[in-house]
């Protein structure tokens, strides 16, 4: 299978919004943690690589 190749700056698609209504993130890190940027409220958080390639839905544009 391959494997889905992330950077920094890219705008992905989740499968689950966060709680503000938004599901497209901005991605700042990239490693075995990830920074995501909220699109729509601005927060930013920390999640680990298993979980966002779990949650990943699509690239955005």
């Amino acid at each position: 299978m391959d494997k889905t190749v992330f950077e920094v700056g890219q705008k992905i698609i989740m499968k689950k919004p966060h709680p503000c209504g938004e599901n497209l993130w901005e991605i700042q890190r990239v490693g075995m943690d990830f920074r995501l940027k909220c699109c729509g409220c601005g927060r930013s958080l920390m999640l680990p690589r298993k979980t966002v390639e779990k949650g990943f839905k699509a690239f955005s544009g």
